[in-house]
Formats: structure tokens, C-alpha cells, sequence
């Protein structure tokens, strides 16, 4: 199955992506993961990423859909894919469809995870990381056992740039500016549902399952 999981930043999409990936066999991937992926090896496109990601800004279409074309048509990916935060505007979706019918291949489920403007905002800025493992937690839902440092390795904790309470207003608001069309082209396309991405975790993810009828 070929599944896009669309909702605006701080849905919760990266979590029930990779549980939906796990349970149907297929591989899970975000535009996010893939540009700070870029950016770690200092590739042009990372770096013309990162200048956008830091203003709290999408990157444009032209880089985006390099990086994600390359992992779409990547043959460890033939078994069928759950995009995360792609397509972002129309033109993405069309290149999506383009590359998909050169492989005879179309989506087949798009689900939409809504949440209200304002739990986004509390969720999104209460997120910090781990300095040395990555692990994530969220000050507000999941915080860490002592403040400021990591569970598991006790590394310091940091706030990403694009997690900053403006930042996140903007990056909202730029969402809603860019990506609501395509909410709605797909919403007429006949393969949209959407979710209450308000629940807890796993009710979320019991009603993506029914959404794709997995």
C-alpha cells in the first residue's frame, strides 16, 4: 500500500507513520527526517534546507521534491511506502502522482490527523531533544525524569530552533497557507479520511488502522 498521513506540525503523524509502516510492511519516511538527513552529510540540498527550516519557513518545492523523489523510487522502498509531511503543495502532489505513474504505481489511502491550532502550539513548544542520542520528550505530555537531561544517557536536553513558540506560530500559520489545497484536492479525490488527532496515541492510531482498513 502506498499511504500519505498528512496533518499540520505536531499531529503526532511521525508516530503513527512508523507504527502504520510496521503493521502493513512497508517503509515510512518525513520530508523532516529526510532534510536533516541532507544536512548532517552537508549536501547542497541540506544546506539550502536548513536556511528555510530555521526561519520556521517550508522548504521550496524544487528541493523538496528532490530529496523525496529519491527515496520514493529507491527499489529498498518497493513494497510500498506512508509518506509524513509530503505532499506539502500542489505542485509536490503532482510530482508525486508523476513519479508514481512512471512505476505504475498511485497512492492509495490519504488520511488527514486534525488537531486545533492551539494544542498544536502547547505540544510543539514543550518539545526538546537529546544533545547526544536524539531522544525526544515533551515538557508538557513526556518530560524528562530530572529537568533538563536525558533519561537514557543523561546528555543535556535542547530546544530545536523550529520548535520555538514564534517559530511554531508561524510554521502553523504557513501550514494553513500552503498545505490546506491540498487537503482539499484530496479531499475530492475519493481516497481521504480523516482523524481526531486529539485522542490519546493509541486511539489515533486504531482509527488510522480502520481509515486504511488495515
Amino acid at each position: 500500500m502506498n499511504i500519505i498521513l498528512m496533518g499540520p506540525p505536531g499531529s503526532g503523524k511521525g508516530t503513527q507513520a512508523a507504527n502504520l509502516a510496521e503493521m502493513i510492511g512497508a517503509s515510512a519516511v518525513s520530508s523532516g527526517d529526510l532534510f536533516r538527513d541532507h544536512q548532517r552529510m552537508n549536501t547542497e540540498l541540506g544546506e539550502l534546507a536548513r536556511s528555510y527550516m530555521e526561519r520556521g519557513e517550508y522548504v521550496p518545492d524544487d528541493v523538496t521534491i528532490r530529496m523525496v523523489m529519491g527515496w520514493v523510487e529507491d527499489p529498498r522502498n518497493a513494497a510500498g511506502f506512508v509518506l509524513d509531511g509530503f505532499p506539502r503543495t500542489r505542485a509536490q502532489a503532482s510530482a508525486l502522482d508523476e513519479a508514481l505513474a512512471r512505476k505504475s504505481a498511485a497512492i492509495d489511502r490519504v488520511v488527514f490527523i486534525k488537531v486545533s491550532d492551539d494544542e498544536l502550539v502547547r505540544r510543539m513548544s514543550g518539545r526538546v531533544i537529546c544533545s547526544r542520542c536524539q531522544r525526544p520528550f515533551n515538557l508538557n505530555t513526556s518530560p524528562p525524569k530530572s529537568d533538563g537531561a536525558c533519561d537514557d544517557c543523561g546528555a543535556d536536553l535542547y530546544q530545536r530552533d523550529d520548535d520555538k513558540a514564534d517559530v511554531v506560530a508561524n510554521r502553523i500559520a504557513v501550514y494553513h497557507r500552503q498545505t490546506q489545497p491540498v487537503v482539499d484536492y484530496y479531499r475530492e479525490s475519493g481516497m481521504f479520511a480523516e482523524v481526531d488527532g486529539e485522542r490519546g496515541v493509541a486511539e489515533v492510531g486504531a482509527a488510522l488502522r480502520a481509515a486504511v482498513g488495515v
